[in-house]
C-alpha cells in the first residue's frame, strides 16, 4: 500500500475541516493548492481508467482503476492497494460496499473481498459445463462487470462467466452460496460466449434489470419470470453512425423513471414507455454513466470524448476540457455527501467539480 500525503497538505486540510464544520452542516470551502491527489504510477500516461467509485459509511472515497489498482480517499491523502497488497489484478471494474460495510472488489481476475484489513480473494464456482471462452484476449479472464445488493440482502455479480447470486450468509470460501442465474442460454456475450450480461440494478418495485452489450433491449426479472424489453436504435456518432439497440441499467430517479444508456445515447423508462434521449436532444456521445444528485438534477458521462451532460429535467448542459475537466471520456461519476460531483475519465483522470469549477485530482508520475 502507498500513501501520497505531506506535512503541508495535513496543515492545509485540518485548516479547512476546523473553518468548515463551524457552520452547521456540510460546507465547501475552497481547496489548498497543494491538495492531495491520486498518483497514477503504473503504465503509460495515455491509457488506463478510473473506472468505477464508491463512498463508504465512514466517508472514505474510493476509486477502483485500470492498471493502477484501487485508491481509497480519506480527506486527507490518498492511499494505493496493488496486488502486492492483496488484490487479485490491477484492474478494477466494479465496486461494492455491503450491507456489513465489507467492500467487493470486481477485477478483471475475479472477486476480491475487503474487511478493513485484509483482501481475501474470492473465487465463484463456475458451472462445469460452461463453455470454454473462446476470445483468446480473454481466455484466462473471470472479469466481474458489476456488483448489485438487492434489498433482500442477496448480491448479484454480471461477470464473463455469467450472471450470478451470493446468498449472503454462507462464507463465501467460493463452494457455497453462489447460485449461476441462467437468463437467455442461447444469448452470446460482450467478448465471450458465456456471459450476456454486464449491468444490473433493482428498482423500486423490487425487479432486477439486466443489459449488455451483444443482447436485444434489457431484461427484467420480477422474481419469477424474465421479460425482454425491446429498444429503438439509436445511433453512435462516426463516419458511418453505427446503430445500438442494446441498454445498460444505470439507476432509477426520485420520480420512478428507470434510466438506460448506450453507445447512441439514453432511454428513460416510465414503466410503461421508453423514450429515448440522444445528440439532438443536447446530450452527446455514448453514454457510460447516469447518477442523480441529491437536488434532482441527473449527470452523464460519455465516452469517446462526449465528456460532462448536466440535465436538470428540461435542458442539457455539456461540460469538457474547456471547462475544466480533465479528460473528455468518463467512465464513472460518484456525488459525495457534501454534494461534490467526482469524475473518473480515461488517462486515469480524476475530477472534482463543486457547483463552480472542475479541480484536477489525478497526476502522473513514473
Amino acid at each position: 500500500m502507498k500513501k501520497y500525503f505531506s506535512q503541508t497538505q495535513a496543515f492545509a486540510f485540518l485548516t479547512i475541516f476546523i473553518f468548515g464544520t463551524a457552520c452547521n452542516g456540510p460546507a465547501k470551502q475552497d481547496l489548498p493548492k497543494d491538495h492531495p491527489k491520486l498518483i497514477k504510477n503504473i503504465g503509460s500516461p495515455r491509457y488506463g481508467n478510473v473506472q468505477c467509485s464508491l463512498q463508504d459509511k465512514a466517508g472514505n472515497l474510493w476509486f477502483g482503476t485500470t492498471e493502477n489498482g484501487l485508491y481509497k480517499y480519506d480527506g486527507k491523502s490518498f492511499s494505493q492497494f496493488l496486488m502486492a497488497d492483496g488484490l487479485n489484478s490491477n484492474n478494477v471494474y466494479s465496486l461494492l460496499e455491503d450491507n456489513d460495510g465489507k467492500i467487493w472488489i470486481g477485477t478483471y481476475a475475479g472477486l476480491c473481498l475487503y474487511d478493513g484489513k485484509t483482501f481475501t480473494k474470492i473465487e465463484i464456482p463456475l458451472p462445469k459445463n460452461l463453455p470454454p471462452n473462446k476470445n483468446d484476449l480473454y481466455r484466462n479472464s473471470h472479469w466481474v462487470f458489476s456488483i448489485m445488493q438487492a434489498k433482500n440482502g442477496k448480491l448479484w455479480f454480471a461477470t464473463i462467466d455469467g450472471v450470478y447470486i451470493y446468498d449472503g450468509k454462507s462464507l463465501p470460501t467460493g463452494q457455497a452460496g453462489f447460485t449461476p442465474f441462467i437468463l437467455n442460454e442461447a444469448s452470446g456475450g460482450f467478448l465471450s460466449t458465456n456471459n450476456n450480461m454486464e449491468r444490473i440494478l433493482e428498482d423500486k418495485a423490487g425487479n432486477v434489470w439486466f443489459g449488455g452489450r451483444t443482447n436485444e433491449g434489457v431484461y427484467r426479472y420480477d422474481g419469477k419470470s424474465i421479460t425482454n424489453l425491446k429498444l429503438e436504435e439509436l445511433f453512435q456518432d462516426g463516419p458511418k453512425p453505427n446503430p445500438h439497440n442494446w441498454a445498460w441499467p444505470q439507476m432509477q430517479d426520485k420520480d420512478g423513471n428507470i434510466w438506460f444508456s448506450n453507445w447512441g445515447g439514453a432511454y428513460r423508462y416510465d414503466g410503461k414507455s421508453f423514450t429515448s434521449f440522444t445528440k439532438k436532444d443536447g446530450l452527446h456521445g455514448g453514454v457510460t454513466r447516469i447518477i442523480e444528485d441529491k437536488k434532482g438534477n441527473l449527470w452523464f458521462g460519455g465516452d469517446a470524448g462526449a465528456g460532462l451532460s448536466f440535465y436538470d429535467g428540461k435542458s442539457f448542459t455539456r461540460f469538457t476540457t474547456k471547462d475544466g475537466l480533465i479528460n473528455n471520456s468518463i467512465w464513472s461519476i460518484l456525488e459525495d455527501k457534501t454534494g461534490n460531483i467526482w469524475i473518473g475519465t480515461r488517462e486515469t483522470g480524476l475530477s472534482l467539480y463543486d457547483g463552480k469549477t472542475f479541480i484536477t485530482y489525478s497526476e502522473y508520475k513514473h
